[in-house]
């Protein structure tokens, strides 16, 4: 049941359309193994699946724009391009944390160069190799448990660090570019990820019948689109780290919707996931930064030795953690640049979507 009016006239083929592409896309991210969930390629993916959903709901609401302009529909519009602001700090949060991962990868390089593909492996090699390595624990302990390691670093999407941050939303015909600047990135030491989370999915429930049949239905696609601006931003900060990355965010979606079941089977294990003893306290779910995690205390007791040449046993186990921290390095190499691409993709097609969504109502109730 793809929705729960059955009289939505000339609009029902293409908000079902709409709703049955989203599950299926959501389906595909959801038939991916426990290794693959939260890996670098699977975020990619993710947020292709959220460019092709807004580029649908985009073109649904240029089809219907005289519908959009009117009430209760141009409300329903505007408080989407509203959440969709609180999304916009979300991924400027993200870029910050891919910023700090790509940090400790250059750490994770000089471990590997210590120590991979090494002959005889002596003191001055483990010297080197234990530094980096303590470096490492600390950087990924302080990002943890400091927000203040993430309020100190101002980074944005090319925006203007010295504007203050915030949006006026009864100024809608204002540029892109002037748009952009006026949301210029500048974290304070209480920002929350957690809370901004809170606040894109603050209010968000399906249309009532009223709603429904004032709008021929496309009430219903304003809620699908926030559902999923939700838990895009939401899995992001789950996997990457960032200031009070609290995963409290609540899913109330109705299962009668054919896209609904797998995004709570994706939260779900998600969940799961961050619950798990070896992830409890990680400083994110990314698959990578596990693999990390995994490696890095072992290699710290082995290259801790004072004793030389070690043991062949000590010297196989420590060539098998090497190459397993070659593994999260390479998929770092590869993986991280194509992602912050990816984020910063969807930063900017927010700013145009909003601007773009937000301009024909300012038009029309200026009209009026």
């Amino acid at each position: 049941m793809e929705s729960p009016n059955n009289g939505l006239g000339s609009n029902e083929v293409e908000l079902e359309s709409f709703q049955r592409q989203i599950a299926d896309r959501f389906q595909e991210l959801a038939s991916v193994s426990s290794d693959e969930l939260l890996s670098l390629p699977w975020l990619r993916k993710l947020l292709d699946v959220f460019l092709l959903c807004e580029d649908e709901f985009r073109a649904i609401l240029v089809n219907n724009k005289a519908q959009v302009m009117k009430p209760p529909l141009d409300r329903l519009v505007a408080d989407f391009y509203e959440r969709s602001v609180k999304a916009l700090d979300v991924c400027n949060a993200i870029r910050d944390g891919i910023d700090q991962i790509g940090q400790w990868q250059k750490l994770i390089e000089i471990v590997i160069c210590a120590l991979r593909n090494k002959r005889n492996l002596g003191e001055g090699q483990f010297r080197r190799a234990k530094k980096a390595l303590g470096e490492l624990a600390f950087a990924m302990l302080e990002d943890k448990d400091s927000p203040h390691a993430f309020a100190a670093r101002n980074r944005s999407f090319g925006r203007n660090n010295n504007s203050s941050s915030g949006s006026n939303s009864k100024d809608q015909n204002r540029t892109l570019g002037h748009f952009s600047r006026s949301l210029s990135w500048n974290v304070s030491r209480n920002w929350s990820a957690a809370k901004h989370l809170q606040a894109i999915g603050s209010n968000l429930v399906a249309p009532r019948a009223n709603e429904l049949v004032a709008t021929n239905g496309l009430a219903m696609l304003t809620y699908t689109m926030g559902s999923v601006l939700l838990f895009v931003m939401w899995a992001l900060v789950a996997a990457i780290p960032c200031q009070d990355r609290g995963l409290q965010a609540q899913f109330y979606l109705p299962r009668q919707f054919s896209w609904a079941a797998t995004i709570l089977s994706l939260h779900d294990k998600i969940m799961e996931e961050s619950k798990r003893k070896d992830r409890k306290n990680s400083c994110g779910l990314l698959m990578e930064i596990h693999l990390v995690e995994k490696c890095t205390q072992p290699l710290s007791e082995l290259t801790a030795t004072e004793q030389f040449p070690v043991s062949d046993d000590k010297e196989r186990e420590l060539r098998q953690r090497v190459e397993e921290l070659g593994q999260a390095y390479d998929a770092f190499k590869d993986g991280l640049e194509p992602l912050e691409k990816k984020t910063r993709e969807v930063f900017h097609r927010i700013i145009h979507s909003r601007t773009e969504g937000l301009d024909p109502l300012g038009k029309g109730h200026n009209a009026d």
